[in-house]
């Protein structure tokens, strides 16, 4: 055979393994309204950056008629390419060929991949879409897990690893994504459990569909497994695009700057509107966001679970910040078990890639209820608290209206390690709120007056007199400064300017025990 014979063999071989589970099921993908794998890495990364790694790899199985079994590329595509320009390497499961089941060559050719990362310091995106461990090659697929889940483990906190779940991830398979930094789901074609509706209808008698069980849904609002829900494939690919352009390639660069033609000193006369006068009135938190990042331009974090709390990416002044808010609209803005992890989680993907954290303060306290006491409200609270104090990334701080007792602490205050901490006027500071502090401190006065409910009244006006401001808490200098509301955005920048140069490090060890 001749040269010009064994590239064409090589071409051949190529395209073969191009049209993986071959027309039937590529259709069958398509009416199913997903993107083929190779589909999905082709619109992702930039025009023509596409390198495929491994794509002659083939499995090694014998038993139960696999030596016959054909597996195109191994059931899953692997390589690198671009986006905007900067290095990412990819893989992508490929259901059309043997449903994208996870064996032995499968789980090495990702591992190779996530391997390259790691060395070359660049993100890792997985596209998921596999009925799980392919059980014909028994526990040398269950060792392929095994050897992902080592992977994501030694990459976390070095490379950005993101994870797009875009059809079924089933059983150990749900693991690798869940040790990833984001979880991506695609509405009505992902699911994720690590046990299915029919093993829980054999085992337990309960009926449910795979939807409500594992669905994007089901993953963004109720378990918070999942960070963001896309409409489809390409939806889904878009939004990663975008929370990468926050992002830095790895934990020892900074992220992408970015141009803005937003006015660094731009007042923000809006803010005052926005939030009210009456201290227990609600208002949108992401009103006040969107006034004071670039253009607006707010990327949102698990924005359907735990509402009581926001956490997104933004740029102040081209860079990118990660913004933690309590949001008033929901629950008053209390933190309880699920903001508690929502917000620790961001804040330690944040100082793990040097990202500086902004924080908005409007928080009357811990919600209360035995339900969240049993749940464990003190060992989650904890874990806010060990995030704020273990940061080292810039923190700034802006107390909007309620700070109280130990959600005051917890909101990234001065006593956890804050840089900048500044209040707006209508800053209310104390160790609890008005009603119940009159309660305790003036018991005597109200029991023992012939008006027990005007002298109640008149206590609590006392009390908010004394301590519903900013200026006792900047007496002891745990609030650098009192600023007017509208120049706010000027005086966050100015501060993240300042504490650019910032180095702080913490006690040598080789890693501390966060509440989990």
């Amino acid at each position: 055979m001749g040269t010009a014979e064994k590239i064409t063999e090589l071409q051949n071989r190529r395209a073969a393994i191009e049209q993986g589970g071959g027309e039937a099921k590529i259709q069958k993908q398509h009416d199913e309204n997903k993107l083929t794998a190779r589909e999905r890495i082709l619109y992702f990364l930039d025009e023509g950056s596409f390198i495929e790694v491994d794509a002659f790899v083939k499995h090694r199985c014998t038993e139960f008629k696999m030596a016959e079994t054909e597996a195109p590329a191994e059931g899953v595509i692997t390589g690198y390419g671009t986006v905007d320009g900067r290095l990412v390497y990819v893989y992508a499961q490929d259901f059309t060929v043997i449903g994208g089941s996870l064996g032995e060559m499968h789980a090495k050719k990702i591992c190779k991949i996530m391997d390259m990362a790691i060395k070359m310091g660049a993100p890792v995106i997985g596209m998921c879409d596999s009925g799980g461990a392919r059980i014909q090659e028994g526990i040398a697929s269950l060792a392929g897990f095994g050897e992902m889940f080592v992977r994501n483990t030694h990459a976390s906190g070095v490379i950005p690893q993101i994870n797009a779940i875009m059809g079924p991830c089933a059983g150990g398979a749900s693991y690798s994504p869940a040790l990833c930094d984001f979880i991506f789901m695609v509405d009505k074609t992902s699911q994720m459990f690590v046990t299915g509706p029919s093993v829980l209808s054999a085992v337990t008698g309960q009926k449910i569909t795979m939807e409500e069980l594992g669905g994007a849904d089901a993953h963004t609002q109720n378990s918070g497994v999942a960070h963001f829900k896309a409409a489809d494939d390409k939806d889904c690919l878009d939004k990663i695009k975008k929370l990468l352009s926050y992002l830095p390639a790895n934990n020892l660069e900074e992220a992408p700057y970015i141009n803005t033609n937003d006015e660094i000193n731009r007042i923000s006369q809006n803010l005052m509107a926005i939030v009210p006068d009456e201290s227990n009135k609600a208002y949108d938190m992401k009103n006040v966001i969107a006034e004071l990042v670039d253009n607006g331009d707010f990327f949102e974090v698990q924005e359907g679970f735990a509402k009581n709390i926001i956490v997104g990416f933004a740029r102040m002044n081209g860079s990118t910040v990660g913004i933690i808010a309590n949001q008033p609209m929901v629950m008053a803005g209390a933190l309880d078990v699920d903001s508690a992890d929502k917000a620790a989680r961001f804040i330690r993907f944040c100082d793990s890639f040097n990202i500086s954290l902004v924080t908005l303060t409007d928080v009357p306290g811990y919600f209360p209820g035995v339900e969240q006491e049993q749940n464990g409200i003190i060992r989650h609270g904890a874990k806010l608290l060990y995030a704020y104090s273990e940061a080292t990334v810039p923190k700034v701080n802006v107390i909007v209206r309620k700070a109280y007792g130990g959600a005051y602490i917890a909101m990234c205050s001065k006593h956890l390690g804050a840089d900048a901490v500044f209040a707006w006027p209508t800053a209310e500071i104390a160790v609890m709120g008005p009603d119940g502090a009159a309660n305790i401190i003036f018991k005597d006065d109200i029991k023992n007056s012939s008006d027990p409910i005007a002298t109640r009244q008149e206590k609590i006006q006392e009390y908010k007199d004394k301590f519903a401001n900013p200026y006792e808490a900047a007496k002891y200098g745990f609030i650098d400064d009192i600023i007017e509301p509208d120049s706010t955005r000027p005086r966050i920048i100015a501060a993240l300017e300042m504490l650019a140069s910032k180095r702080e490090s913490r006690p040598s060890k080789k890693h501390g025990n966060i509440p989990v």
